[in-house]
């Protein structure tokens, strides 16, 4: 890059300036709190310096760094702050309602037999609403249509009647959280269709047209390719339709790392442009070699490759994937195009910002830091190298190099690296890219254009697919070794590999080698088992929506109480929420899991806690119907209720159950944990008021110690009206009580008899459908409660939002 003379530094400025949006941008989804419009705007006062005379006493890369950085802020602060202007007036919650619009995205099967879908409301209907208010009602709500057999709906245009809630889900340290999935998408409210009408009065703009246009498409794939034995992953990576992908499908590509081949992105709009820059470059030179200048064909190649690109992004379903590696290839091609001699870093900046300018939510994906990840570190590996390799060398440093440098990013967001990605990735990307993609694309057009051809074009798509597929799963099928490695060494290990793939001396790259092959060896092995120690003993209640779960911790040793709940194939928050937080706090053994009683609620993902973390045994009101439920080979004993034990030396805990033959909510195991003279916790699971009357009963004929100045109380069952009777609360008289209930379920836990009987008594009430996750720890003498929200990004706690306005009846 040239960097001497006027132009050369004004061209480094743009680029500074680029990269300073860029980081603003990102910047601001790092915030808390959302900076008013007010300050937003006035964040574009160092542009005005750029016409001011004062700008020649400043250094030219200051002012671009600066103008840049609050620019993107700004910009960023601004689309922000129109998104979450949209809201659904708390009135309206639960109401009926009816709205007008189109559907906006593909329909696609979902759980209890139901059809979900997007949808774009232009009307709303019979809502006594001011007109700021009426103009401020969300413009795309996230739909699901129960008791519809399949992904069919009466029209494209629509008036629903509609049950809505504010988006909300639940709020944990760490896991997937569906709150910010819905602020990225644009959803402001979601809920469920209680009845659909076509509306031919909704005006179809060109939106609405293209996902007519699209839907259509979709449509014919399945009529067409339906059949086929792999019809699900034909339309998958044909037109990026992945509702029909089941369960199987994501496990295994799970498994091997390579959800991103059936992302349509990046790999797959590439091998378009490389395909259409091709084709394009030789016709012309060809037809045209003496008539055009080497500008005109290169500009030719551009148009062909732009418009080839987006053709398919369009087809495949134009998400947000599918944009941002639009931009990409538009912005690598016109670099391309212009042929100056710049560095390929300018290129990867200018994307960056372009994709940023265009959508600025897009930091907020995983897979934007994937795909720019993936293309830093092909741009280092590659970028500069004073020989080449060959085409099957370069593919295996190409994989190498991406699997050891997005494995640190990986760890960081939770999700981790398969081992077995490594080797999956080396096959299926040249399968894909070299057989694959070919054969869809190019048999998808055929078969429109010549229908009869069907019959000879989808038994080849299906045999392409199938050795795909059966190697996938052969990968996901082996055994392979999990790494133990702490995120220290998983960055100074990708270090080392980027430096063997860029360092040309061949002794460096022996004993680089030889050193990650002996990292990699030990790293498998699990160096420490334990878990790290805490100085002060902590409960923390986790989020789980409707359900329970609560982590007691002392020293080293952790208790677990419950698991949450469960519904096959589509929730578990073990999953979701156990596993990634307790890793995410270095758990590697649970010492104890209590699971007060079999219902789905309380000891959903039992299983896979087991396959996750060393369980010491399990201790339950329901023994039997406890066991049922373990896999084969768990090496883990089930033990009745009943006795005491000691946590960490620090809190003392004694187990209560019902006597008789009980099952289901009276059978639950009641576990109370005392630390010290100062503070009491209560876990009662599911028992009713007549089962709470037994155990006061039980702990009057205990010789107890004086009770504690602070008692901490579990609501029994979520706080159902069946619970929590006068006596129980009376005499407990709790200073804190919490209820674990979902957000406006359709159980309507707590009962606002139960919260008036706790409120009688003077206690404290947190829901954490309200607080999100709940902290406990005691501090000089007293417990302190944090909770979740008080930490949450400003797009999930801001004010007048859902949990800012979330109440306790």
């Amino acid at each position: 890059m040239k960097l001497s003379g006027g132009q050369g530094l004004s061209g480094s400025s743009t680029v500074l300036g680029v990269f300073a949006f860029s980081c603003g941008v990102i910047l601001l989804y790092r915030l808390e709190v959302l900076p008013a419009q007010v300050w937003l705007l006035a964040a574009a006062i160092p542009v005005l310096l750029w016409f001011s005379p004062l700008r020649r006493l400043l250094p030219q890369s200051f002012l671009s760094l600066v103008a840049g950085l609050l620019l993107g802020v700004a910009w960023a602060g601004l689309w922000a702050h129109e998104r979450l202007e949209q809201r659904l007036p708390e009135g309206v919650e639960g109401e009926k309602v009816q709205v007008s619009g189109y559907v906006c995205s593909l329909p696609s099967v979902g759980s209890f037999n139901s059809i979900r879908f997007s949808f774009c409301a232009t009307q709303w209907y019979g809502l006594s609403l001011t007109p700021e208010a009426h103009k401020a009602l969300p413009k795309k709500l996230r739909l699901a249509w129960y008791g519809q057999p399949g992904a069919m709906l009466p029209d494209n245009q629509l008036r629903l009647t509609v049950v809505l809630k504010r988006p909300h889900g639940s709020l944990n340290p760490a896991g997937f959280r569906y709150e910010d999935w819905l602020f990225r998408q644009g959803y402001r409210a979601t809920g469920s269709v209680r009845h659909a009408t076509p509306d031919s009065s909704v005006i179809c703009s060109y939106k609405c047209l293209y996902h007519y246009y699209y839907a259509s498409l979709a449509h014919w794939v399945d009529q067409r390719f339906g059949h086929a034995r792999h019809h699900p992953l034909i339309a998958s990576l044909m037109i990026g339709n992945r509702g029909h992908l089941t369960s199987e499908h994501w496990d295994v590509l799970k498994a091997t790392g390579t959800i991103h081949l059936v992302a349509i992105s990046g790999l797959h709009l590439g091998l378009v442009a490389l395909g259409g820059g091709f084709v394009a470059r030789r016709f012309l030179l060809a037809a045209f070699s003496y008539r055009l200048s080497e500008r005109s064909v290169r500009l030719a190649v551009f148009t062909v490759v732009f418009s080839a690109c987006l053709l398919y992004a369009l087809a495949a379903g134009f998400t947000v994937p599918t944009r941002r590696a639009l931009v990409m290839v538009a912005a690598g091609s016109w670099m391309l195009l212009k042929a100056r001699e710049v560095s390929v870093w300018q290129s990867f900046v200018m994307a960056l910002g372009l994709v940023l300018l265009l959508d600025p939510f897009a930091s907020l994906d995983q897979g934007f830091w994937l795909s720019f990840g993936a293309v830093s570190v092909l741009i280092y590996v590659f970028a500069g190298r004073l020989g080449g390799t060959g085409w099957l060398a370069g593919l295996f440093v190409a994989q190498g190099a991406v699997f050891a440098g997005l494995w640190p990013l990986l760890e960081m967001v939770g999700q981790g690296q398969p081992v077995a990605g490594l080797l999956a990735n080396i096959l299926a990307i040249p399968w894909v890219s070299i057989v694959l993609m070919p054969v869809l694309l190019i048999g998808g057009i055929l078969v429109a254009l010549f229908p009869v051809l069907s019959e000879l074009v989808i038994p080849l798509m299906d045999a392409a697919l199938g050795v795909m597929s059966g190697f996938l799963g052969w990968v996901a099928s082996m055994a392979w070794p999990v790494f133990y490695g702490s995120i220290f060494e998983i960055i100074g290990f990708a270090v080392l590999v980027l430096l063997i793939t860029w360092v040309p001396f061949r002794a460096f790259k022996a004993v680089g080698i030889a050193i990650a092959l002996s990292w990699s060896l030990a790293a498998s092995f699990p160096a420490d088992s334990g878990n790290p120690s805490v100085a002060q003993p902590e409960v923390r209640v986790w989020d789980v929506g409707q359900g329970l779960s609560v982590m007691l911790r002392a020293a080293d040793q952790v208790w677990l109480y419950d698991t949450g709940p469960e519904v096959k194939g589509v929730f578990s928050a073990a999953e979701s929420v156990l596993i990634p937080n307790l890793k995410a706090l270095g758990i590697k053994r649970i010492d104890t899991l209590v699971i007060s009683h079999a219902d789905s609620d309380h000891s959903g993902g039992i299983n896979q806690i087991l396959a996750e973390f060393n369980v010491g045994r399990i201790v339950t009101g329901e023994p039997s119907a406890v066991r049922s439920r373990l896999e084969r080979g768990e090496p883990v004993s089930v033990v009745t209720c009943a006795g005491e034990d000691v946590l960490g030396d620090e809190l003392l805990l004694s187990f209560w159950r019902a006597e008789g033959k009980l099952k289901g909510n009276d059978a639950s195991c009641v576990l109370v944990a005392r630390q010290g003279d100062v503070v009491e916790w209560f876990f009662p699971g599911d028992i009713s008021s007549g089962t709470e009357a037994l155990y006061l009963e039980a702990s009057r004929a205990k010789v107890q110690d004086r009770r504690p100045p602070d008692r901490v109380v579990i609501a029994p069952h979520h706080g159902s009206k069946t619970s929590s009777s006068e006596a129980w609360v009376r005499e407990l008289a709790p200073g804190l009580v919490i209820y674990t209930a979902g957000y406006r379920h359709r159980y309507g836990h707590p009962h606002k008899d139960v919260t008036a009987r706790y409120r009688s008594v003077g206690a404290l009430a947190l829901n954490t459908a309200c607080s999100g996750s709940l902290v406990m720890k005691m501090i000089d003498g007293v417990v302190e409660t944090t909770e979740a929200r008080h930490t949450a990004p400003f797009w999930i706690a801001g004010p007048g939002l859902t949990r800012a306005e979330c109440k306790i009846p």
